[in-house]
């Protein structure tokens, strides 16, 4: 029986009181947000391709030491410490496939489906290290766009909690979100056709 969704209001008030050097709150927020990684890395991992060989476990203790180990982070709420979340997760997907990929000396990057993730690409499915290099382009044009796609893709945040992160409101995500996807489809594309 899966555990019940922490409130956000919840979170963000144990980082608050973390912040505050409250050593209480560290030990009830740990859990909490485990669960919350655990759960969002579940859900991404269960989009890669068969034969993946990052496992959920793995994801999530990587993210989750990596989070814990940020001491001059002031944390403000829920959204930041999940964006935050976004961009380790990111980071540790690109480095586990440049490392896949290396091994197989130039073969199949793990690929991930982007179909429950609101779709960035048509396609069924997308080349993590792609996906990062288009990102990467994407924010050298717009950082913002490219800032939504990972929270939202890679950081499970919900469009509320993504506009609540970068300040600006739900409607200015939800345009930056279509933009970004649009842009991100025209460059996979555009990828997979000078591959072929």
């Amino acid at each position: 029986m899966p555990l019940p969704l922490v409130a956000p209001h919840e979170v963000t008030q144990l980082l608050l009181d973390w912040n505050e050097g409250n050593p209480t709150a560290l030990e009830k927020l740990m859990p909490l947000v485990y669960r919350e990684l655990r759960r969002l890395a579940h859900q991404y991992l269960r989009r890669e391709r068969d034969g993946h060989t990052l496992q959920t476990t793995d994801l999530v203790h990587e993210a989750y030491f990596g989070l814990v180990d940020q001491r001059r982070v002031r944390w403000q709420n829920r959204a930041h410490f999940f964006g935050i979340a976004a961009q380790l997760m990111r980071r540790i997907l690109v480095d586990h496939a440049r490392a896949h990929k290396r091994v197989k000396r130039g073969g199949g990057a793990p690929l991930v489906s982007l179909d429950q993730a609101a779709a960035v690409s048509r396609q069924s499915s997308v080349d993590i290290l792609a996906l990062d290099e288009a990102l990467t382009k994407l924010a050298e044009i717009d950082q913002r766009k490219a800032r939504v796609v990972e929270l939202r893709f890679f950081g499970g945040l919900e469009v509320d909690e993504t506009a609540e992160f970068l300040h600006v409101s739900p409607i200015t995500v939800m345009r930056e979100w279509k933009m970004a996807k649009a842009w991100l489809h025209r460059a996979l594309s555009n990828e997979t056709a000078a591959s072929d």
